[in-house]
């Protein structure tokens, strides 16, 4: 009896992996934009339909935030369906308390509202949180555990980085923004 050898089946080809990995990948490039290179430090994370894009803690340009000092965070927020949702507090380990902080420097007591459909930024000249009195010094690189609370879905947890400086020592380092305490 003359046999041919079974075979295992290869796994099928995937070509459209690359091609989504790709196009997925547009977006965090800028395109759509007007150009340019964009640098979109930070972690990403989703609870419900609330999506939290490049949080990061910003490296001060004089060296690492010394503890007890008090460190903005920024990130995208993004509330993929209705009905809207808030953001209304944040805590983290790492430091004695987190502030939602409005443009002018006051202590934003009512949360920040997430229009469907639409990307809020927490960030520097705007809405950012702050972390109070931190417990530790935080370089470039480091991660700290933040909980974002939103009034519809739930909480949310996660390991933000503090970014690592881009400029090079001849330019003139980024402006940080004043934290009024």
């Amino acid at each position: 009896m003359n046999r041919t050898p079974s075979r295992t089946p290869r796994a099928p080809r995937r070509p459209l992996v690359p091609l989504l990995a790709a196009l997925l990948a547009l977006p965090a490039a800028g395109c759509g934009t007007g150009g340019g290179e964009v640098d979109s430090p930070g972690a990403n994370a989703r609870i419900g339909s609330v999506l939290v894009r490049y949080a990061h803690l910003a490296e001060p340009a004089d060296g690492p935030w010394e503890t007890g000092g008090d460190v903005p965070l920024y990130a995208q927020l993004y509330d993929q369906e209705p009905p809207a949702d808030r953001l209304v507090s944040a805590e983290s380990p790492a430091a004695r308390s987190v502030e939602i902080v409005g443009r002018g420097g006051e202590v934003v007591e009512d949360g920040v509202e997430l229009t469907p459909d639409r990307s809020v930024g927490l960030e520097e000249g705007g809405t950012y949180l702050a972390l109070r009195d931190v417990r530790q010094e935080i370089r470039g690189g480091d991660f700290v555990w933040v909980t974002f609370h939103f009034e519809d879905a739930g909480s949310l947890s996660m390991q933000v980085p503090a970014q690592t400086p881009t400029y090079d020592q001849e330019s003139s380092p980024p402006a940080l923004p004043t934290l009024t305490g």
